[in-house]
């Protein structure tokens, strides 16, 4: 089998994936995950059908056709699929994917592998979808999904527009986005809770922008605030006019 042990490696690369992660998603130890890799054993029947059923393969596609061979023909295949019905699909990029994504991002083929979902109100367009953690953007809570639309160009952009900002340093962030007139290779971003304090990114670091148009969130994740975290919020207000007015004078 060893045309299958060559598939389990390409198809784990082609979603960037970990042995470590792939195992887990065939529910085998990650060792032998790797001899099946390394053709010291032979994949089992059950294993090679959990991993037809992630990527809408059959058995014949895995044991007899070497995909890392004929990847046109399986992304189009992919495609094809994803594009019936003629909707336009949005790719998922969830957590876990994100140190993945920021490796792959401009990669067709990893694009071509994350999940994909439609939604009725957004026909056409550039759509991408970021799984977003913490409380920064607060009263969005955190594990919402941010659908956003591709910003080709940040002179297009609406300055403050809340945006998944993908850039070398920061990684993927969900904040509003600043541009500043007098430094024009500078962004700052900023955050809607105003414990979080602004900061400023090169513009030349910034390797996406999608400006969000959708938030999607669970009904029994919404966050509520307590008197605490509002007192909070005005005395960093304070000292932050406080500390204009200073700069001011």
């Amino acid at each position: 089998m060893a045309i299958a042990n060559k598939n389990l490696k390409y198809l784990r690369k082609l979603r960037g994936w970990t042995q470590e992660e792939f195992a887990q998603k065939l529910r085998i130890k990650r060792s032998l995950l790797g001899a099946y890799e390394e053709e010291r054993a032979e994949p089992r029947i059950d294993v090679l059908e959990v991993v037809c059923d992630i990527f809408k393969l059959t058995l014949d596609d895995i044991l007899r056709k070497d995909l890392s061979d004929n990847k046109t023909n399986y992304l189009a295949k992919r495609r094809a699929m994803k594009l019936a019905g003629g909707r336009s699909d949005i790719p998922f990029v969830p957590v876990k994917a994100a140190a993945g994504y920021l490796a792959g991002y401009g990669d067709p083929e990893f694009v071509d592998e994350l999940n994909t979902f439609t939604l009725p109100m957004l026909a056409g367009g550039n759509y991408r979808a970021f799984e977003i953690v913490g409380d920064s953007m607060l009263p969005t809570p955190s594990g919402s999904v941010i659908v956003g639309e591709k910003v080709d160009s940040l002179d297009s952009l609406k300055n403050n527009a809340a945006c998944i900002v993908v850039s070398r340093n920061e990684g993927i962030v969900y904040k509003r986005v600043q541009k500043n007139n007098r430094a024009k290779n500078k962004l700052t971003l900023v955050s809607d809770n105003p414990v979080f304090h602004p900061y400023m990114v090169n513009a030349d670091e910034v390797l996406e922008v999608w400006q969000a148009q959708v938030v999607i969130s669970r009904t029994d994740n919404q966050q509520r605030w307590n008197m605490n975290q509002l007192a909070d919020m005005v005395t960093n207000l304070q000292e932050q006019v406080v500390s204009l007015k200073k700069k001011l004078n």
